[in-house]
């Protein structure tokens, strides 16, 4: 790796970027709505229909600077729904969204505490200096929690 890519590159036009959202496909909107608000603080902050089609941007519970899209479509194919995370390695394309968090062992608390189950257990990859864990939502979509290890 050189060490150009190690640093912000503050020359780029690119530098500027900011996440703002990720679309997930969901067969049933307002099934996905109710999950992602009473399971993870999500707050439904707009919405509109095209055709089949139901979108509606989801906030995280404390920020508005980056949203889940929902795309919701009755006729979608299914995601596969994974028991573990080396399965889902297969799927070319999409593979999770990552979150930090200060504490991962409270936040799996929290998960576990509203019944979702986690695809893996805590790992600590030192090379990465980061300690995660998976869960999914109904529809197969996976989420990473990541909490660094020296936190």
């Amino acid at each position: 790796m050189t060490e150009q890519t190690q640093t912000a590159l503050a020359n780029s036009i690119f530098s500027s970027w900011r996440p703002h959202h990720i679309g997930i496909r969901v067969p049933d909107f307002d099934a996905a709505v109710a999950w992602y608000e009473s399971n993870l603080g999500f707050r439904l902050v707009g919405h509109l229909t095209y055709g089949a089609t139901s979108f509606g941007m989801l906030a995280l519970a404390g920020d508005d600077s980056f949203c889940l899209e929902l795309l919701a479509n009755p006729d979608g194919m299914q995601r596969p729904h994974y028991a573990d995370l080396p399965g889902s390695h297969n799927l070319m394309g999409w593979h999770h969204i990552s979150f930090s968090t200060p504490d991962l062992a409270a936040s799996i608390e929290a998960l576990k505490s509203k019944g979702i189950t986690m695809v893996s257990d805590p790992m600590d990859v030192p090379a990465l200096s980061v300690r995660f864990a998976f869960f999914a939502d109904p529809w197969g979509n996976l989420f990473e929690l990541a909490q660094p290890l020296d936190a």
